[in-house]
């Protein structure tokens, strides 16, 4: 699967009049945030993906006994499984197969849901469900395999929810993509936002401990405002929350902030499902009390904090706006998110300089990446709301066959002009990469 970097326009200035009613703070205290997973999780450990072992063999044979432990603690940490066809009978069996397994190892699976009609925009990892009663009735299939009271984690729909087929119209030529905020009954984009509802209350009917996250993109990508109108949209208040980052690269504190502003955006605005908000700070524009309202954009590329002496990494200024905002309304931020941390060791790529790529699909299969943090329950005290870093894309298993956007072609220049492998199959040169460059080291 894929995640595009859209850039929006910087947010527009609240009232500083109203702001400026509430008292000055850097940060929301979030006192007794409930957290539903214990720092000492266990995470469950999947079979070993196709062609990694026999990479681990290869290196081995070879004499490279180094690298092949590399790749065989990369496979042995605990990651997600990827739920993406089948049939409702098939999928119930497999569901339930990992979730006896789990249960049998005391530890919590992370299952991923990822069927739901015209998925990827035609991009690398497109397909789906036929129609959206076949998408219901394999749900209902997947939700029949868990085990009632059984702690499980479900991240449903990658990407889904921030490339709605009114992202992508071309990807749906002839038929009626709608619009968001608003589309129009019987759409491809209300369809689609109805479909991942159907998936978080179903699941959740089959399993009250059931963690379910709808995925809301990256830090890089949507706005703040604009990622909670989508995840309200589809009734993120009724589930445990959101996932971010699943199969991209941002660095781990940009997402933990993104990921709060989202949380206290929703606080702040319950009715943005149908009002999309106007005065959510977020990471196109960093004013606020704390630095006078001046400010722009933040740097993907940067590592953000409320200390940086960089003030296009600095969110001092969002997080201070935050503050005041949730004091004057007595609001409290509920909605938890967790984090993909399974590639971002090194954070974006950018394409190197003196290279003209018509679309550099930084998403795709960049090289020079890294592993990153290993999956945790309750990783950070400075964000509450945040549950869990988890690896739910399967690091090794290549995103797509990138081309750079280059018409016609089939080869990706950035790793010498091979065809990559096609999206979910084992990428073994990508792998051993993103080993050697783990940050923190393997």
């Amino acid at each position: 699967m894929t995640n595009r970097f859209l850039r929006r326009g910087a947010a527009a200035l609240a009232a500083a009049a109203l702001l400026a009613a509430a008292p000055l703070a850097s940060t929301p205290a979030f006192a007794g945030v409930a957290h539903p997973l214990s720092p000492h999780t266990r995470f469950f450990v999947p079979k070993a993906p196709d062609g990694s072992q026999q990479q681990i063999a290869q290196l081995r044979r070879s004499g490279d006994k180094a690298d092949a432990a590399l790749i065989a603690k990369e496979v042995t940490t605990p990651q997600a499984v990827w739920f993406t066809d089948g049939t409702p009978e098939q999928v119930q069996q497999q569901v339930r197969q990992v979730a006896h397994q789990a249960a049998g190892k005391r530890t919590v699976p992370t299952l991923v849901v990822y069927n739901v009609p015209g998925r990827d925009c035609s991009q690398y990892s497109s397909g789906g469900a036929g129609s959206d009663a076949a998408y219901r009735a394999w749900v209902d299939g997947f939700a029949r395999g868990l085990t009632s009271q059984e702690k499980v984690i479900v991240v449903v729909e990658p990407d889904g929810l921030a490339n709605l087929p009114s992202d992508c119209p071309s990807a749906y030529p002839g038929q009626d993509v709608g619009t968001f905020p608003n589309p129009a009954a019987g759409t491809l984009t209300a369809g689609r936002i109805a479909d991942i509802s159907y998936a978080g209350t179903r699941i959740l009917h089959a399993d009250r401990n059931a963690l379910i996250y709808f995925d809301s993109g990256h830090s890089a990508w949507h706005s703040v405002a604009d990622a909670t109108a989508r995840l309200e949209a589809a009734g993120v208040q009724h589930v445990q929350g959101f996932s971010l980052n699943v199969s991209n690269y941002q660095w781990t504190p940009n997402l933990s902030e993104y990921g709060t502003w989202i949380s206290e955006c929703i606080a702040l605005h319950p009715d943005a499902a149908t009002t999309t908000p106007t005065d959510c700070g977020d990471q196109y524009y960093s004013g606020g009390p704390s630095n006078g309202f001046t400010g722009g954009a933040l740097d993907a590329s940067k590592v953000w904090s409320g200390t940086a002496s960089d003030p296009t990494a600095n969110t001092a200024g969002i997080d201070s706006r935050y503050a005041q905002e949730l004091t004057a309304a007595n609001a409290t931020p509920t909605a938890h998110f967790v984090l993909d941390t399974s590639r971002n060791g090194q954070g974006p790529w950018a394409a190197p300089a003196g290279t003209s790529y018509p679309d550099p699909q930084t998403w795709c299969n960049p090289p020079g990446r890294g592993l990153g943090e290993r999956p945790q329950a309750e990783p950070s005290t400075d964000h509450a709301l945040l549950d869990a870093y988890l690896w739910v894309k399967t690091p090794g298993q290549s995103d797509g066959q990138c081309n750079r956007g280059v018409a016609g072609s089939t080869t990706d220049p950035e790793w010498g002009g091979i065809t990559d492998p096609a999206a979910g199959a084992w990428f073994s040169q990508q792998a051993l990469q993103l080993a050697k460059l783990a940050s923190p080291q393997l």
